[in-house]
This record gives C-alpha cells, structure tokens and sequence, in this order.
C-alpha cells in the first residue's frame, strides 16, 4: 500500500491559524478520500510558517469495485418510467432484472462503479480541499481565481511505495504539482526532490527546517531554560507565547538580551505584557528578587556573530517601547499619589452597558452592595465600600488603556501607593475573579466581598433586561458570572441567603430602568417579564403622568405588594433558577448525580448554595452506600402505597400510627426504629448536621425491609389498616425531612 505526503508551500502563514489549518486540512483530504473509498492506516499534519505538511501511511492503491443495486418501477410500467430509471442507472432494458414481488413484477438494476486509482482520487480530493479551504482570512494575487492565507508557490503531493515515489499530477491556477520542496528561506533557499515523507523530514531538517511544531516548541524551552539557567536566572513560564512563537520560526535559535537598567524598575507584569504583547519576547526572572532583567527572543537564522546584530536590534527596539511604559506608569504613578478621583470623575462618561448606565453608575451599585455583603463575608463595610469604589478606577489610565489585560493588576499597584490599604488594593485585583473554571478564587474578606458583588449587579441587571444566555451565545458572561458566585460561596464556605440577595440588588436597576424616556421598550420588557397582574398595576400607573411615574412606583416605601417589589421577586426568582441549573453542571463535574441535586434543590433554604450542597453531598454518600440505596426502594414502596390508598379512601393518612395496634414484632420494630431515627434526625437538620441525618436516615433500611416482607399493609381489620397507612406516612415525612427522595431516580 502507497503513502501520500502533501505539502502546500507559501508565504507565511500567520502562527495563530497554523494549527487549525493543518487539522482542517487533514480533514478535507482525509475526508474526501474515504467518501471516494479510499481507505488509509494512519495520517498526521504539520505546519511551520511556510508550508502545510499531510502524511498519511497505508493508502489503497485504488478504491474496490463496488455494486450497488437499484430497485425501479414496475415491469408494466408506462414506457417514459421505465426509459427514465434506465436513464438514470445508465443501462439498457437488456440489463434489468425482473423480480416477482408482494406488488408484482418490478425491475432491478445492479449499476457496477469500477475502482479509480488512488492519484485519480488524490488530485480531486486535494483540488476541492485547497480551493473550498476555510481560512478566517484569505486573499487572491496574481490573475487567478486561487483565494488563499498568503500566495502559493508550489505543491508537493507523491504516492510513494517500496517501487519508488509517483507525482499526483493536478494543477491549480498554474501551479502544478511535483515531488520538490525548499528549506529555510535564507538558510538553504535551494529547492530539492524527496521521495517519502521519510525523506522530506530528514532533507528538511538538513535544510534547517523543524517540520514538526512540538519539535520546535520542546527545542525553544530546551535553549531558553539552559540559558536562563546559566546565568542564575529562570523563564517565565507562558505556553500560548511559546506555541506562537513556535508558528513563526522553521529554524529556531534562542538568543537571551538584557533590559536597559532604566526599566529594571518597572512592575514585572507590565515588563512581561509589554515584551510579549509588542515583541514576543518570553520574561526571564531573577528568582532571588522576583524582577524581569532579561529577555529571550527567537531567531529564525544563524548569523555569523551569534545573533550579536539581531539582540542589538532587538534590545533598541525593546528600549523605545518600554520608555513608553515607563511614561505611562510614572504618569500614572503622579496621578495615583495626588488625587484618584480623576480616572473617577472620567468613568462617567464611559459607557457600560446602554440599559445599565456607565461604569461610574456600576461603581456607585457595586460600592453599595459590597457594603451590604460585608457582614456576611466577614469583611468591614467600609472597607469593601472604599475598596469597590476604587477597584475600577485604573481603567482611566494610560497603562490599561495601552495594556487592557493588565486592567485590576495597575489597580492594585496605584491603590498601594496612594497610601491605601493591602486589602483594599488587593480587592482591585481580585474583584474580576474568577474568570474559569480553573482560576483561583479570592479568599480575603474584601476581595470577596466586592467580586461578588460585581458578579451579582451583572447577573441582576442584564436579568431585569432580559439579556438571557442562549443556546452557545452569551454575549454578556452571564454563564461565567453564575459560575464565579457559586466557586466564591462554596469555596469560601459562605452561608447567605442568595436569593434575598439577589432580590436586594435590584431596586436600583428597576429604578433606573423605569427613569428611562423612551418607554417603547420598557413597557414591551414588562409585559414579557412579569405576570398579567403585576403589568396591569404598571400600566395602571403608566396611564398617569409620566413625570410621577417612578414616584407612584413606591421605589423609596415599597411594600411587598408594590409593583417593582413584585418585578423584582420574579426576576431573582427566575434568576435563582438559573444559578441552580449552572449548580447542577458545577457538581455533575465533580460526580454528584443531577437526581440527587434535584431532590436537595426543592428542599426549602436551597438558596443557601453552601448547605445545598453540603446536603446534596452527604446524600450522594449515603447513595452510594447499600444501606442508602435499598433505602430509597423501601421509600419509593412506601409512598407508592401511601399515594394510591390516599387517592382511592379520599383521605390523608398523616396522624402518625400507634405502637398499641401493631400486631407483629416487625411493626413494632419499625416504630423504635422510627422514634430512634427521629431523635437523631431533627437536632441534626437543626444543626446542619446533614451526614449524620443521612447515616440515621440509612439505618432504617433494615427495619423497613423486615416490615414489607412480613406485614400486610391492607389488613381486613380497618383499624389496623389505617394503622399502617398512618406508619408509612411517618416513613415518608422523616425521609423527606433530609431530602425529596420522591425525585431520586431508579
């Protein structure tokens, strides 16, 4: 069997679409090859910055004959069906078959395909893929028709097998293929024959050309790191900066430069933002006193002085883009020490959001509610008031404004030195986070207490505006908002009631919505947001003058039944709902079943997100036990038979039963068991003490058991009947005590 090799050589390639496009291309061929009937053993793709590379081994020589039968009309058919099947199956009546079916004679065609070679089926399949090819750019030169990343210069595509390698001839826009490729641009310019892919590598690589991406990447880290090492000092580590530089080197040499002495000073992040974002120069750190004092870059040649001429390139470059940053941060400093209030009073006239005001608006919500969540973190109110007022305000400075990922880091930086606490300054910093799943989450009192509240007012406004998530599209992160509450409650442990919370931050937003002039939308918003009776009081009050609108709306002396209270109910409500469902992906992840977090959701206090899941995780233990889980039959027997005598006597079993009329031992066993579980049940729930009421709960597996296998429920004798019922009653109230095991699935 042959093995294809594929190169497409061009003008480079941009590092950031290297990868997808050799996966993408080794799925159009691929692909295309297999839908031909060209099966393979194995394939693999490679990139460098001026070529696509596609190897794949175990190719069939042409595809298999194949039979494919066809059934036509009746053989009485009209004379025109007839003549139309033949058309289409390309035979003539002669090679028809006619079979006896339950509907009578009808005609058969075997249409036989005959194999193709493999080239035959490598040029069309190759052709379509480079012409179709899904760049998110591309371009045309010349005057063909050829739309492409950059311009192709050649393409390379041989079968090759033990008798020697044959050229796939095709040709696109003049460009025909071959069996020759080039090296390194300026290192072995020359273009040379191969004949395996095999071959192709091992003259690549004489060629100065490292055709595999991992490869160039693992020899990079390799150099820097002995390098860095050498003099005392380490790399910082950035996986996307080395895949990227990876993707714009074929002959990587790793050259180490130093940083002018006047930059030394600069805060560490923004010497590495600054040399990654503008130069793609990787940070090397002095472990001892944690400063940036050198860099590394990658050369894609060797120059006869050791790249000396390409560092003192380099390192001028770098001088004049670091003065920038240093004028930023010294300017930025100035401000900081004298007055922040400036970069303040300039947020308020950046927008935030239309329907949610500018970012001075947003401080002025986030400052109110992280005082209000103080207390319940453990924070000082008005230390997380002061902390959220200044958390956004480097977003007024030349550093962010050149650097926007450095935005709350500046923060923290010009907090610190205008005298501010650690705490506060932190706040600024940490208050975005988390921004993942795999970020870490803020632990400090302050810095919770203001990311929370910047995750709530997001989550609470957008909500009131009806800017929901939907299917993959969030524009908003509302998705990520969600999840950065949960991990900052459940990983600081916190125990507050969300829902109320929720509900409190929302009068400013219902405030400023129904301030707004145009009422176009609003009342439209309305109308969708809230039950028929609610919309009816507001347009009730609509119907007024518009001026005493917001006042007749009770916003500073509501009453549970003002409207805006009511809108605000049903929002944090719908919202809570959301939260759980973002719960209920956060603990499948982590192994617990969407039945059991179901059953502790519809208990009451679910807002409660520390304790709903403390409940949800004992219960998934004791589930998992065998006790736990023959429990939740004996539960399920016993509701079953409840449910259905209620429903047929018309009564409600629900009195508890009586020891006295117990007639076997097994009933009576049942009742100590029941009195004994109580009593350990209830100081536990009152106490939050959910392991313990699970284990005790899981310890009537035995006696519940014993009671069916013996005890006829529906005894003749009435009394002892009812008896009975009022005992499974009892089963089922304690049960449900810890959980709603009626929505436990199995």
């Amino acid at each position: 069997m042959p093995d294809l090799l594929i190169e497409l050589f061009s003008e480079e390639i941009p590092a950031r679409m290297q990868r997808r496009a050799a996966e993408d291309l080794k799925k159009l061929v691929t692909g295309g090859m297999v839908e031909a009937g060209l099966t393979y053993a194995s394939a693999a793709e490679f990139s460098t910055p001026r070529r696509l590379t596609l190897t794949v081994e175990g190719v069939l020589a042409a595809s298999p004959t194949t039979v494919e039968e066809r059934k036509g009309p009746r053989a009485d058919a009209p004379e025109k069906a007839i003549e139309g099947f033949l058309r289409g199956a390309g035979l003539t009546r002669a090679q028809l078959e006619e079979r006896d079916t339950p509907k009578g004679p009808v005609l058969f065609a075997k249409i036989e395909k005959p194999g193709r070679p493999a080239a035959d089926i490598v040029a069309e399949v190759l052709e379509a893929a480079i012409r179709n090819f899904p760049w998110p750019k591309s371009m045309r030169w010349g005057a063909g028709t050829l739309r492409w990343v950059r311009p192709v210069h050649a393409i390379l595509c041989i079968l090759s097998d033990e008798a020697g390698a044959e050229i796939v001839p095709m040709e696109i826009d003049g460009i025909a293929s071959g069996d020759t490729t080039a090296g390194h641009r300026f290192l072995a310019a020359e273009r040379f024959t191969v004949s395996s892919f095999d071959d192709y590598t091992a003259k690549l690589k004489r060629a100065h050309v490292v055709l595999d991406p991992k490869e160039r990447a693992e020899a990079i880290w390799h150099d820097a790191t002995n390098m860095a090492f050498a003099n005392g000092l380490e790399v910082v580590e950035d996986a996307g900066l080395l895949a990227e530089v990876a993707g714009l080197v074929e002959w990587p040499v790793v050259l180490m430069g130093r940083i002018g002495e006047d930059f030394l000073g600069l805060p560490p992040e923004v010497l590495q933002t600054s040399m990654k974002e503008h130069q793609k120069f990787f940070s090397v750190r002095n472990p001892k006193t944690g400063r940036i004092e050198r860099f590394i870059t990658v050369a894609n040649t060797e120059t006869a002085d050791n790249g000396a001429t390409i560092l003192a390139g380099n390192e001028k470059v770098l001088s004049a883009r670091l003065a920038d940053a240093k004028f930023f941060w010294d300017n930025d400093l100035r401000v900081a020490q004298n007055d922040m209030g400036v970069w303040l009073k300039a947020l308020e006239n950046v927008t935030f959001h239309n329907k949610l005001g500018t970012q001075a608006e947003l401080i002025e919500r986030i400052a109110a509610l992280s005082r209000e969540l103080a207390p319940l973190v453990g924070a000082d109110p008005d230390e997380a008031e002061e902390a959220a007022r200044l958390a956004k305000a480097d977003l007024s400075s030349e550093m962010v404004y050149e650097f926007p990922e450095l935005q709350g880091l500046m923060g923290r930086y010009y907090i610190k030195a205008a005298g501010h606490s650690e705490a506060i300054a932190a706040a600024a910093q940490e208050h975005y986070a988390p921004l993942g799943p795999s970020d870490d989450v803020p632990t400090a009192p302050v810095s919770v207490a203001v990311a929370l509240a910047e995750k709530i007012d997001k989550l609470t406004g957008f909500w009131l505006w009806r800017e929901f998530p939907t299917g993959s599209k969030d524009p908003f992160a509302l998705r990520r908002a969600a999840l950065g509450t949960l991990r900052l409650i459940l990983d600081n442990a916190l125990s507050l009631s969300l829902e109320n919370i929720l509900f409190d931050a929302l009068p400013t937003h219902i405030g400023r919505m129904f301030r707004m002039k145009d009422f176009s939308e609003l009342d439209e918003l309305v109308r969708q947001s809230v039950d028929p009776d609610v919309y009816e009081a507001l347009a009730h009050l609509r119907e007024e003058r518009e001026e005493s609108f917001v006042e007749a709306l009770e916003l500073d002396n509501p009453t549970e039944s003002s409207p805006h209270v009511l809108l605000g109910r049903q929002v944090s409500a719908h919202l809570m709902a959301f939260i759980h469902d973002r719960l209920k992906v956060y603990l499948r992840e982590q192994g617990v079943r969407h039945d059991i977090i179901d059953a502790c959701i519809a208990m009451e206090g679910n807002d409660d997100l520390t304790l709903l899941v403390k409940r949800a995780r004992a219960l998934s233990d004791t589930l998992k036990t065998e006790d736990g889980e023959n429990l939740i039959q004996g539960f399920k027997r016993a509701n079953n038979i409840l449910t259905q005598a209620e429903a047929a006597d018309g009564v409600e079993y629900s009195y508890g039963g009586e020891v006295k009329y117990a007639e076997t031992d097994e009933e009576r066993a049942l009742f100590a068991a029941l009195d004994a579980a109580e009593a350990k049940i209830t100081p536990a729930m009152a106490a939050l003490d959910f392991a313990t009421a699970m284990s005790a709960m899981a310890a009537l597996r035995g006696p519940i058991d014993a009671f069916f296998e013996t005890v006829k429920i529906n005894a003749d004798n009435a009394t002892v009947r009812r008896n009975r019922l009022n005992l499974l009653s009892q089963i089922t109230r304690l049960c449900s005590s810890v959980a709603d095991l009626t929505r436990i699935e199995g």
